[in-house]
């Protein structure tokens, strides 16, 4: 039986000056070594093989259809670019049909789809020898772009494990679910900024502002009781001061609200108080 060496730690107590500490020792152990996956090695070398095909064919493709798009007034980058993008559109197909290659019913799009952009880049190709009066060439080209597809639907095949009738449908309706999920959480995220669009744009047209909450102090005091402030006016802050404490209006909030009525709309808090305090003082 075949072993390997495999390199690991145990705690060894170790003892200096009296004092044991656990420290850990690193010993080695033989172990069995599995035998070797051929099937994943052999697979591995499709793949491998595969992709090599894969970026020949990108390669060739687009030196073919990009030489005969520079054949027009379009710029060489642009023609070549444009050129990545009938090789570049069955290639993503590939990968949605091994995304999707568990399902029968979702791997038919991506499939058909892979084989429009597949004979359309093989009629470029083809088109293309034409042009140059190599029509063999051409035809050679097309069909390496063909094989490359036919490899990856073998391939495809093979790692495609098929699922009996109920298993698919218990993953239809768990893939379902969760799709749910997903899609509630995206339109309650989408609701949630839309709400705050609104409760924005509502904030910027109020223009009047909200009347403020009575005071609990003024809610005792009775109408015909609280003394009454004069409102004639105008005039300015320091005199509408004055004229509340003549009145033996000393509350602050009070103050500050005859001064908004009287004096300026826009009165400070800050600077009402500052003058009470100031009127107070030489009182």
């Amino acid at each position: 039986m075949r072993t390997r060496t495999e390199r690991r730690e145990r705690l060894v107590p170790h003892t200096i000056d009296g004092e044991t500490k656990l420290v850990p020792e690193p010993y080695d152990v033989q172990v069995p070594a599995p035998p070797k996956d051929w099937d994943h090695i052999v697979l591995t070398g499709a793949l491998a093989v595969v992709a090599a095909g894969l970026a020949i064919v990108i390669v060739w493709s687009t030196s073919s259809i990009g030489d005969l798009l520079t054949r027009t007034d379009v710029a060489a980058p642009i023609a070549y670019a444009a050129a990545t993008g009938f090789s570049l559109g069955w290639i993503v197909c590939m990968a949605l049909e091994w995304l999707a290659r568990y399902d029968p019913v979702r791997i038919q799009r991506p499939r058909k789809a892979g084989h429009v952009f597949l004979a359309a880049d093989m009629a470029a190709v083809c088109v293309h020898g034409w042009v140059v009066d190599s029509l063999k060439v051409g035809i050679i080209g097309a069909v390496l772009s063909g094989g490359a597809k036919a490899l990856w639907t073998l391939v495809l095949d093979h790692q495609a494990a098929p699922l009996d009738h109920r298993t698919q449908q218990w993953v239809n309706i768990k893939r379902g679910e969760i799709g749910g999920r997903l899609a509630l959480g995206a339109s309650m995220r989408q609701l949630n900024r839309a709400e705050s669009r609104a409760a924005a744009a509502e904030a910027a047209l109020r223009t009047t502002p909200e009347p403020s909450p009575v005071a609990p102090d003024d809610e005792e005091v009775a109408p015909d009781d609280a003394p009454q402030l004069p409102s004639t006016g105008p005039m300015t802050m320091t005199d509408a001061v004055r004229t509340a404490l003549s009145c033996n209006i000393t509350e602050p909030d009070a103050v500050l609200r005859y001064v908004r009525k009287v004096a300026d709309a826009n009165a400070k808090e800050e600077s009402v108080a500052r003058t009470l305090r100031s009127l107070r003082r030489t009182a």
